[in-house]
């Protein structure tokens, strides 16, 4: 396994995951492989890890371990593959690190920081869909505004979508460069790296369509899951940890609890705690990526 992140939360997350060691479960976000490394650690020869990801530098850091079975596909679909799997009957888990990974952030070339100048790309899957350059060269100003508020929820959203239109008036706004010079004069003092953070975690998530594909992997995973199994979910900001709080709670991610004739929840999961599991100081002090992580355990109905 070469060097990739991290995982966060690891042993909190897996203790809560794995109850049989003969179980079958699901990892939807591979990445550098260490928490489905972690499941497999505490399954006998007899479990089975099915693992998502769509990105190719991920999919590098496969284990040889014949009880894994790594799919190349976005975790929205995660039901169909369960079930083409041949577990119509469900499994007993499925986690989700939420988190874009470190390596990411650090290759450079995949444009997801503005610490390097390069093209501006943010796409988990580089050979499929459009980029963040295609988003601010093409998108409305109306639409670049709702989504850095939406997403990113930045302040002063209109006066960035106004900075970035008029900059690609002049030239295509191509690299992490030119988007941070094109909104360089509204940047708060003191903070830039922060506002940026936000601007940058907008784009992405429009990019890869992320809360879209979350809702479809929270109703996927509930689906997936056999009475009693878990679902374990670390989030990073507060938009994504809403959806997943409000799935658990009410069975949709805008928590709108539907009930059935008899006047009872139809929520197919029931929180394992009220309050989510947070990060140890120490592994604060030695992950920077564990600073806003919370980690929510819910149980199949």
């Amino acid at each position: 396994m070469s060097e990739y992140h991290t995982s966060v939360l690891l042993d909190e997350s897996v203790t809560a995951l794995v109850d049989s060691v003969d179980g079958v479960y699901a990892d939807a976000t591979f990445g550098g492989g260490g928490h489905t490394a972690e499941i497999l650690s505490r399954l006998s020869k007899n479990g089975r890890v099915l693992a998502f990801d769509r990105d190719e530098d991920a999919i590098k850091n496969k284990p040889d371990d014949d009880r894994l079975t790594l799919i190349r596909n976005n975790f929205r679909f995660i039901h169909n593959y369960v079930l083409y799997e041949g577990y119509p009957d469900g499994i007993d888990g499925v986690l989700a690190d939420l988190g874009v990974s470190s390596h990411q952030f650090d290759t450079a070339e995949r444009g997801f920081s503005f610490r390097y100048d390069a093209p501006l790309d943010m796409r988990m899957n580089t050979k499929a869909g459009m980029t963040a350059a295609d988003l601010v060269n093409n998108y409305e100003e109306a639409e670049i505004a709702r989504i850095l508020k939406i997403y990113g929820e930045v302040d002063n959203s209109r006066k960035i979508a106004q900075l970035i239109c008029k900059a690609r008036e002049k030239a295509p706004v191509a690299t992490t460069g030119d988007l941070t010079k094109a909104i360089e004069s509204a940047l708060p003092k003191f903070a830039e790296h922060k506002f940026l953070a936000k601007v940058y975690q907008a784009l992405r998530i429009e990019v890869n369509q992320e809360m879209k594909s979350l809702e479809k992997f929270l109703e996927g995973a509930a689906a997936s899951l056999k009475p009693g199994g878990k679902l374990v979910v670390i989030t990073y900001h507060s938009l994504e940890d809403r959806m997943v709080k409000n799935f658990i709670k009410t069975g949709n991610v805008d928590g709108e609890m539907q009930k059935d004739f008899y006047g009872n929840s139809t929520a197919p999961l029931k929180a394992v705690n009220k309050k989510p599991i947070l990060p140890q100081e120490s592994e604060i002090a030695a992950n920077t990526r564990a600073r806003s992580a919370k980690l929510r355990v819910a149980v199949k109905l």
